[in-house]
């Protein structure tokens, strides 16, 4: 299935992609993707429906965060060595764990502000795991069972917020607007292997990165895994996977976004986002 959400920000409607790509209006099945809609039971009745008994939405509407009620979104650093390499750091051991403010989230297709003393607002495409099974102290042979679906993200950064503020990297991963999240949740059995996935991303129109989820250092199990013997896991969480190369950071000389610029950006099977990158104005 591919799962989404539609309308204004706050205000999302839950949804549902058939497979002539029209989009299906399940407000009159559930509230919201979120918490035990999520679940293995909860997908398998939304599994059961059929789509084209459902009515169309509209697709000029707003795509929102596939998921709703996130309540922990957690990011993994540094875990694709070309990565690591181009920003002169050694590999990882262990995965490199962060997080990003949950109020950082937002839509595919909904703008980057740049925040107030930015300086080096950077861009990151990245594989997103959604959490459907509440895991605490699991086996990497279970974490599938816990894993409702993935999506795609852009885990925009800014790095000298991240790097220059006292080091911590949830300074430069969190400000509003920083993770565009969709269009689309999309459950485990048409995602295939989460290891064999292309991904890529532009900047104008320029290649900036290409990738494949194969290089990861550490795979989607083995961080579901890693993350539960620190923490519980809940059903919504969001979980980041990091991103290969070709980040500005890591050019010569760095490249940062500006106002105006666009940012486009697509995981195979897992659609594409697109976004302008525009000033901060408060509301």
């Amino acid at each position: 299935m591919r799962l989404i959400r539609y309308g204004e920000k706050g205000s999302e409607k839950p949804g549902i992609v058939d497979d002539e790509h029209v989009l299906r209006d399940l407000s009159g099945e559930i509230d919201d993707i979120a918490g035990e809609v999520l679940s293995r039971r909860g997908l398998e009745r939304l599994a059961a429906i059929d789509p084209k008994s459902l009515p169309k939405i509209d697709p000029s509407h707003r795509l929102g965060c596939p998921v709703g009620r996130v309540g922990h979104f957690i990011a993994i650093g540094q875990n694709y060595a070309e990565h690591a390499s181009e920003l002169g750091n050694d590999l990882p051991s262990e995965p490199l764990v962060f997080s990003k403010a949950p109020s950082s989230i937002s839509g595919p297709h909904d703008d980057i502000p740049i925040p107030p003393g930015s300086t080096k607002l950077d861009w990151e495409v990245e594989l997103a795991i959604v959490i459907g099974e509440r895991a605490f102290a699991i086996e990497e042979s279970e974490a599938m069972d816990h894993i409702a679906g993935f999506c795609l993200c852009n885990d925009v950064s800014e790095r000298a917020f991240q790097k220059e503020r006292g080091g911590q990297f949830i300074k430069g991963k969190s400000a509003p607007g920083f993770g565009p999240l969709g269009p689309w949740l999309v459950t485990p059995d048409r995602v295939g292997d989460p290891q064999a996935l292309d991904l890529w991303l532009n900047v104008n129109g320029e290649t900036c990165q290409r990738g494949s989820t194969s290089d990861m250092i550490f795979s989607v199990k083995h961080i579901v895994a890693y993350l539960s013997d620190f923490m519980q896991l809940e059903p919504g969480d969001i979980i980041t996977t990091g991103t290969p190369s070709g980040v500005g950071a890591g050019m010569k000389p760095p490249k940062f976004l500006k106002d105006g610029d666009i940012v486009t950006l697509g995981i195979e099977g897992l659609g594409e986002q697109r976004q302008v990158v525009t000033t901060y104005r408060k509301n």
